[in-house]
């Protein structure tokens, strides 16, 4: 494969490494175009921390919305993320709104503005992760409709991947939990900017995690739906429980306690969800 995708493994190897893990039970010929997507996401996902401003930030998610939609291929050809990305799509025939979702959705983390209820929450779980999972799927097994089966499988895990980075979002000014649900618990939103754990803010969290294994529980009753060629584009979901549990021990601080598992760990609960029929 050409340098431009091994760019893209060696940047998710280091950026996300549960879906550099993941993509390893795919099919050989298929990986480098999972990395091209996760390297794509991981682009997009970083703006806000390499833009030092919103309209920086901004001009950056509409380059990448140019690139996605084919109107910039000199440009592409001469970034490799975009090289392997502008590839990707057309070998696989990817579907462009879905890239331009995954993109509008990552606008709001320009801005400091309050994410207003829990249903504008999960639109921006469904564009960002859900999304994902079903272009790495299509990737993976486009003869087979996967959709029913993302929307919560990529719930449950930008759930549970928000609720892991609550602190460095406080730190840099930015609230993703739902306004609505914070008002619910008498949450005050200083607190949480000024790093104060609260038994509200608890409580606010606890039912957060409550969605997301909700959402996992609904994902894993129609697993048995999922086409086998598709599986790996789900296989990061399987992670979630074990990050949930961390969070839901009787010592834990959204501010203080890291939310890990051991690499070993996420290896072995990769490979069991790889063996399930």
């Amino acid at each position: 494969m050409p340098n431009n995708f091994t760019y893209c493994e060696n940047l998710v190897r280091a950026g996300d490494k549960d879906r550099w893990l993941a993509a390893l039970f795919a099919p050989a010929d298929r990986r480098p175009h999972l990395h091209a997507l996760y390297a794509f996401n991981l682009e997009v996902a970083r703006v806000r921390e390499l833009a030092r401003e919103p309209m920086a930030g901004e001009i950056r998610l509409q380059w990448w919305r140019e690139v996605s939609a084919g109107t910039r291929p000199g440009e592409a050809a001469a970034n490799p993320v975009a090289a392997a990305l502008v590839e990707t799509i057309a070998r696989h025939g990817l579907p462009v709104q879905t890239l331009l979702d995954l993109i509008e959705a990552r606008a709001f983390d320009l801005y400091n503005d309050p994410m207003p209820s829990l249903d504008a929450f999960a639109g921006y779980g469904r564009r960002a992760a859900s999304g994902l999972i079903e272009l790495a799927a299509r990737v993976l097994d486009p003869d087979n409709a996967v959709g029913e089966l993302a929307g919560p499988a990529g719930l449950a895990y930008a759930t549970t991947g928000l609720l892991r980075a609550v602190a460095l979002h406080a730190s840099r000014g930015q609230i993703y939990l739902p306004a609505d649900l914070l008002a619910r618990h008498g949450v005050d939103v200083s607190d949480i900017l000024a790093g104060r754990t609260t038994n509200a803010l608890r409580a606010a969290l606890a039912e957060l995690r409550g969605f997301a294994r909700a959402q996992f529980d609904l994902f894993a009753a129609r697993r048995g739906s999922l086409p086998s060629a598709a599986a790996p584009a789900f296989l990061p979901v399987a992670l979630v429980p074990a990050y949930l549990d961390r969070m839901e021990r009787r010592d834990y601080d959204p501010f203080r306690t890291p939310v890990e598992v051991p690499q070993w760990r996420r290896q072995w609960l990769l490979w069991r969800a790889a063996r399930k029929p």
